[in-house]
């Protein structure tokens, strides 16, 4: 039986050549390529033990073998092949060409089913249907049986359709597995026509995980560079003008003093100079800067290269496109780029993932600046863009908290100073109050409500209003900012002009498109003409649309339904405590009613947080977005929107609503049967609404932003971990390495997903720092801290804990900056309602002012209360046992109505609707102010530094003055050539003959000449 070698995919158009021909040329070519790259050994034994191992690009593949791509494509199931690794695991096994992607898939080889007493079963290759025919392409039809232990067979096999075929029956299972591996077998072959280098692993289990590992050459990158108009350095270097003046010398000082804390990262050594950069072009090579072509493009540039190419590769079968299609049919597993080597260990190999988690990921230099440059040089902008908004959010959330804690120690040293707590604490002013439920609730004093009022003026007083005021400006502020830093990144980023690249459909947009296709006109998947024509309509999508209305309808509700269902349990457990016998806890009924609410309100906005994520997804999925940023704004909003009002409806309760639609002794608003609406505490409801704000805040903060981030991913990998493990049969791998190579470390990590989570906990959090930061000044202070530690937990996170996220060019943060601005508007209008709605700053206001008898605050607290006469009570809510009964004939209730002995006895007083005017004016006045200073803020603030625009425009001029200068130089080196030769010419010619042998002379040497100068200007 004679020993079968791999079958190498042609490029002929002759389908019937002989397989013994073209194994013999295929063995000698490979032979010639395996003395330039590879050490395959000579012994190889099986058929299967070597794939298809690469296309040819040239027409006459046969004659240019040795120097096509053919090498890029090896199994290496031959011994020793792994073993001869890379050592660093970031090159194939030559040591020398990079892996520059990574696809994964789990195989699983199927069992050859025997007619009865043809003896044992044995496993047969996974790709036993694959057949590759003199053309390349796959033969699904002419399945070539694989040979294994030398080529022997347990009996004749002969291909389906002739005479003496055996035929093999499969399982749906192995019908699918041949299924994928045709698709892998077709789409690898289509990367290595488009240019692409691969090299893969053995399988040799009868199940298992593989790896695939590509690698782009030059030719490939400076293609592809081309194509995606990837700017890179040129020669020309210029100087960057810097601001002169007292601006460059507090730059300086500043520069000083904080080069402690700067990062100790690979700096410029000229910080004055900055290459310029122009789109790629192989025309115009000599432009640029290459002094090596392995290093020119950098690892995320090369990754994103490959990556554009795995998107746009397609297969025929299930007309897949790109690689987001295979993995999400399962034919891949993953595809990713490889990080740069491990981050921790003894070696003294510097990286710059190591560098990155030494000098940015650990929580031991959370006092150190980002290195933003490397950041977005290892990751891409569009990472490195959001690590710099979380910077920049975090430094201005310093000067916020400093005034917030100013205003809460205002409050702290005012307190005692305060005259309405101090007339609310003496008991002397005996105020006694209408009982706060019917029947079990007696009459009290209002001085027992002291310790209220007292920790309520911490965050009630006037500086809350200038503190207000402050932080809309201070959002303004640090939105324009903002401004300002990306457009100085996008300089120095070279994102200025970036264009909007055309993005690949989604694969479930496919899919639906195919179904719609396949549906309605009844064509064949074939006819590429119409796939590009046809798309989706809205009339497509309204069922999708229609889910997506009433699903987001139906959450909301849920939300305030959960908030309804917190209300009645503050309600029924205030009640419920009231007919305790125990004098400590009828006392502690409002605490002890706030702080478990609080904790239920929270355990569910966490609960629901988590809910809503996944719906989101699902409801953005239904709708069939076209493009992956469509889906991601589509999918921003909805999380938002939903989060949002999880996030807040709790507090708009206490805010807006709590204790507004209470009713009035005699005449209450009753919930359920003798279940009353709830009151606001005697002080007002601004102190509970800082606490349901500080709980919820700081709650979210600690257990969703740093619990579940660093939990839940730990988790993720060891579930997966243990997956891996059991669908892995425990078979001895002779071929395995002791070490794990670099693409298997990255494959146990978690894929990456996306900044929506890390956006939107920070969005959250900004909502939590604007809009009811009256109430609560050191939300700020609380959001720093978090923010300290959540920097470097992202940044741990990207590094040690997430597989590379693919490359992303951003000039922006996208949709993120829009849901801030508008969160920004929104706070001013929140924050003038709470202050002049929830706060007493109004009435306080209005009394000192207009009817306050010296113009002092005396006096305040018995203007804000109303008489009721107790005999008004209906019969049955009047206190049972009390013994106060008898004695008390008037009781107080907080609210502004006329008196018992009035003619229009308990309607609302003028006073009342004084104060009411006075708030809706104080809206509208605060309103229209903190817009006003906003947009005057916006105006004296430009979008773009001056002198980076001054920069942008003289960049434009170099490049021009550069270009020419080249030209020139390149025209001025052509005319010196033709003169030279022409001189040549003149003088050696006598004759006629002498003449046409110089002139043909001269024009080899012209040939020449030109060849001398384009390889003086191409060769690197």
């Amino acid at each position: 039986m004679e020993t079968h070698m791999p079958d190498f995919p042609l490029a002929s158009s002759h389908p019937a050549l002989n397989r013994q021909k073209t194994a013999k040329s295929a063995r000698d070519s490979f032979s010639a390529y395996n003395s330039k790259y590879l050490t395959v050994p000579q012994n190889r034994t099986s058929l299967h033990s070597s794939r298809i191992n690469g296309a040819f690009e040239a027409p006459s593949c046969m004659e240019s073998f040795s120097s096509s791509i053919i090498n890029n494509y090896l199994d290496g199931t031959q011994g020793g092949a792994v073993d001869k690794a890379s050592p660093s695991g970031m090159h194939f096994r030559d040591s020398k060409r990079k892996v520059d992607y990574v696809l994964a898939y789990h195989y699983r080889k199927r069992l050859a089913r025997h007619p009865p007493g043809a003896g044992s079963l044995e496993p047969t290759h996974g790709s036993a249907s694959l057949a590759l025919v003199s053309n390349g392409r796959t033969g699904k039809g002419h399945a070539e049986p694989q040979r294994q232990d030398g080529g022997q067979h347990d009996g004749p096999q002969e291909h389906p359709g002739l005479p003496g075929a055996e035929v093999i029956e499969l399982s749906p299972l192995d019908t699918l597995e041949e299924e994928k591996q045709l698709q892998r077998e077709e789409y690898e072959r289509n990367l290595v026509e488009a240019g692409l280098e691969i090299e893969k692993d053995p399988e040799n289990k009868s199940q298992g995980l593989s790896f695939v590992r590509i690698h782009a050459p030059w030719q490939v990158l400076s293609r592809e560079a081309e194509l995606l108009k990837i700017k890179m350095p040129t020669k020309k270097m210029y100087e960057i003008i810097e601001e002169g003046g007292i601006l460059k010398t507090l730059n300086e000082i500043w520069c000083k003093l904080t080069e402690p804390l700067q990062p100790q990262v690979p700096q410029q050594k000229n910080t004055n100079m900055k290459s310029l950069s122009y789109p790629f072009s192989r025309e115009k090579i000599y432009l640029y800067n290459i002094k090596d072509k392995d290093t020119f493009f950098d690892n995320a540039t090369r990754s994103r290269i490959v990556r554009e190419i795995l998107k746009r590769t397609s297969t025929k079968a299930r007309n897949s496109m790109g690689i987001g299609t295979l993995i999400a049919n399962n034919v891949y597993d993953a595809a990713y780029p490889l990080h740069d080597g491990e981050y921790e260990g003894q070696n003294d190999d510097m990286n710059e993932r190591k560098l990155l988690y030494r000098e940015w990921a650990r929580y031991g230099v959370f006092y150190k600046f980002q290195p933003i440059d490397l950041i977005r040089k290892y990751f891409g902008e569009k990472i490195g863009l959001y690590f710099a908004w979380l910077g920049l959010y975090t430094e201005f959330l310093i000067p916020s908290s400093v005034v917030g804690i100013i205003v809460f120690l205002y409050g702290c040293i005012t307190i005692e100073s305060d005259i309405p707590s101090k007339e609310m604490c003496d008991q002397r002013n005996a105020f006694t109050m209408c009982p706060l439920c019917d029947k079990f609730c007696d009459y009290w004093n209002l001085s027992s409500a002291c310790a209220t009022a007292r920790a309520s003026h911490l965050f009630d007083n006037p500086a809350t209003v200038l503190f207000s005021i402050f932080m809309a400006l201070w959002a303004t502020m640090f939105l324009e900012q903002w401004k300002r830093l990306q457009m100085r990144l996008s300089y120095f980023w070279d994102l200025t002009g970036l264009e909007e690249e055309e993005e690949h459909p989604r694969p479930e947009y496919e899919t639906k498109l195919l179904q719609k296709k396949l549906k309605n006109k009844n064509i064949t998947t074939e006819n590429s003409n119409e796939d590009e024509k046809e798309k989706l309509t809205w009339s497509d999508r309204m069922p999708g649309y229609a889910a997506n209305f009433g699903l987001i309808l139906f959450m909301i509700m849920l939300t305030f339904s959960a908030v309804f269902g917190v209300i009645v349990y503050r309600i029924t457990t205030a009640a419920a405590l009231s007919f305790s016998a125990n004098e400590i806890t009828r006392s502690n009924v409002r605490v002890t009613v706030t702080a478990t609410a609080v904790i239920i309100n929270l355990v569910v906005i966490l609960i629901l947080d988590e809910i809503y994520g996944a719906v989101a997804k699902w409801l953005t999925e239904i709708e069939v977005p076209k493009t992956e940023k469509t889906f991601e704004e589509r999918l921003i909003l909805k999380a938002f929107l939903l989060k949002f009002v999880n996030s807040y409806a709790p507090i708009f309760y206490v805010a807006f609503f709590k204790g507004r639609f209470v009713g009035r002794p005699g005449h209450y608003v009753y919930v359920f049967d003798g279940y009353r609406m709830e009151e606001c505490a005697p002080g007002g409801c601004l102190m509970e609404l800082c606490i349901q704000l500080s709980i919820i805040m700081l709650g979210k903060q600690l257990i969703q932003n740093n619990l579940f981030e660093i939990g839940i991913p730990k988790l993720k990998k060891l579930f997966r971990k243990l997956k891996d493990e059991r669908t892995e049969p425990k078979e001895m791998d002779t071929n395995q390495s002791k070490d794990p190579q670099q693409w298997e470390l990255d494959y146990s990590l978690e894929p990456f997903t996306g900044l929506t989570p890390e956006y939107m906990e920070m969005i959250i959090q900004f909502g939590f720092v604007t809009l009811f930061v009256a109430s609560f000044p050191l939300a700020p202070l609380f959001a720093l801290l978090n923010n300290i530690i959540e920097v470097r937990l992202d940044a741990k996170k990207f590094v040690t804990e997430l597989r590379r996220p693919d490359t992303v060019r951003a000039k922006d943060i996208g949709i993120w900056y829009n849901i801030l601005s508008g969160i920004g508007k929104l706070s001013v209008i929140i924050t003038a309602f709470v202050i002049a709605v929830t706060s007493d700053f109004i009435p306080r206001l209005m009394y000192q002012y207009a009817y306050s008898q010296n113009g002092t605050m005396h006096g305040f607290i018995n203007h804000t209360l109303s008489y009721f006469n107790v005999s008004h009570l209906k019969a049955g809510t009047q206190p049972e046992n009390s013994p106060f009964a008898q004695d008390v004939l008037f009781c107080r209730f907080k609210d502004y109505r006329e008196p018992p002995w009035s003619q229009n006895q308990y309607e609302f007083s003028k006073q009342y609707w004084a104060v009411l005017s006075a708030r809706l004016a104080f809206v509208i006045l605060f309103q229209n102010l903190v817009m006003f200073l906003s947009v005057l803020v916006d105006w004296m603030i430009p979008d773009i530094p001056k002198d980076i625009s001054e920069q942008i425009k003289k960049e434009k001029s170099v490049l021009v003055d550069f270009f020419l200068k080249e030209e020139h130089e390149k025209l001025k080196l052509i005319e010196s050539f033709v003169a030279r030769d022409e001189q040549k010419h003149k003088s050696g010619t006598k004759g006629k003959r002498i003449r046409a042998a110089s002139f043909c002379q001269f024009n080899q040497s012209q040939k020449g000449s030109f060849a001398s100068f384009s390889s003086q200007h191409t060769e690197v």
